[in-house]
């Protein structure tokens, strides 16, 4: 796993994750704090089992399910993620 650093911010490179066929994908690039970058790293690094990928899906499909998302995928992505099922 590498760390490449692009100015203001750095990404880590996944392993690609094998799409589901019947479920679209899209990219999405953020700015995010310094210091929240550096906490997310440092969790990644100790809990080998997660993935960026995985806690951004976890995080965006928590906060749109406590902000009124009632929608059963959203439901399902969320608890995929969390008990790593569809990583």
């Amino acid at each position: 796993m590498s760390i490449t650093t692009v100015p203001n911010f750095a990404v880590r490179r996944q392993p690609p994750v094998i799409p589901n066929p019947t479920e679209p994908r899209i990219s999405l690039m953020a700015e995010i704090p310094e210091e929240l970058h550096e906490a997310l790293q440092s969790y990644l690094d100790n809990h080998t089992a997660w993935s960026q990928h995985r806690v951004f899906c976890a995080a965006l499909s928590l906060f749109l399910m406590q902000n009124g998302a009632c929608d059963r995928d959203i439901n399902r992505i969320y608890l995929d993620a969390l008990f790593d099922y569809a990583y």
